[in-house]
């Protein structure tokens, strides 16, 4: 069998494309790529009872340990931490951690859309015209994923920005802008892995997997759709924002343990993305950036 590629990406702020460092790799890349392993995929990984057993076990105390030996390898900087290291009673404790606010501020310009998380990026500029995001001739299905072809209709031609958080990432996320939130609608599904890795072999787990869909109607930026999206081993997807009119920046839920992604769609000639989502956007290459970092700005209205 084939050597499966790696995943690079274009670091915003080293000016470098990076190699990723996956967590499980060798996991992923059995389950997802080896025959046996998609058997094993097909009949326990995508179950919500397994996401939900591994979640029980970073809640036990004694996975705790694993905390520190984590923070080591992938670099994390504690000092980004809100609270220290030895007070997170368990892993998903800790998973889910906030931040203190000075680490991740937020732009105050009203035209200016921020990342909603931390994570790696990828820019569609049109959505009518992409023929696939991770691997060519897989057709992005925009009326599965919002679970209403009248909803997709809205968006057919506009831009979407995906972001996708690994297990090193932060993984509580935020209102890219100001406006009127809906409730949060639960689209059930099952929990494939969102990692490259997976989806270059089939994209549409992002509409099988299970999602949380809310829509968002701003002044600058019209009617935006805001997808969680889970994944294997996420043990679910908390919304802690309260429906009503919201301010940029604030806290609109977080993942339990496990990779995960957001999704942002715009109606047509609402967002210009900025110059190195869409130049790396258009050559399917996600772009690392931190929540609250600018991604783009309002269409001036004619």
């Amino acid at each position: 069998m084939p050597e499966m590629e790696s995943i690079l990406y274009y670091n915003r702020y080293t000016g470098n494309i990076e190699s990723e460092a996956v967590y499980g790799e060798g996991f992923l890349r059995f389950t997802y790529g080896n025959p046996l392993g998609k058997l094993t995929l097909s009949a326990i990984v995508r179950r919500t009872w397994f996401s939900r057993f591994y979640g029980w076990r970073m809640r036990r105390p004694g996975s705790a340990r694993r905390i520190r030996p984590f923070v080591d390898r992938y670099g994390l900087d504690p000092e980004e931490f809100a609270d220290p290291i030895a007070g997170f009673e368990n892993f998903d404790a800790f998973f889910v951690r906030k931040l203190r606010p000075a680490t991740r501020p937020f732009s105050g310009d009203p035209s200016a859309l921020v990342f909603p998380a931390d994570g790696r990026h990828l820019a569609v500029a049109d959505l009518s015209e992409h023929d696939g995001l991770w691997a060519k001739g897989q057709e992005f299905d925009l009326s599965r994923l919002l679970g209403s072809k009248q909803l997709a209709e809205r968006y057919q031609g506009g831009a979407a920005l995906i972001s996708r958080l690994c297990p090193t990432d932060y993984h509580r996320y935020h209102f890219p802008c100001e406006g009127d939130a809906g409730n949060s609608e639960l689209l059930n599904g099952f929990l494939y892995s969102v990692n490259p890795i997976a989806l270059r072999q089939r994209v549409a787990y992002l509409w099988e997997n299970k999602r949380s869909l809310t829509v968002l109607r701003s002044r600058q930026f019209g009617s935006v759709a805001l997808l969680e999206i889970g994944a294997t081993c996420v043990g679910s997807i908390v919304q802690t924002y309260l429906p009503g009119p919201v301010e940029k920046g604030i806290e609109k839920g977080y993942f339990r343990f496990g990779g995960s992604m957001t999704m942002m769609l715009f109606e047509r000639d609402r967002v210009i993305f900025s110059p190195d989502l869409l130049e790396h956007g258009a050559q399917g290459r996600e772009v690392y950036a931190r929540v609250g970092d600018c991604c783009g700005n309002a269409c001036k209205k004619a």
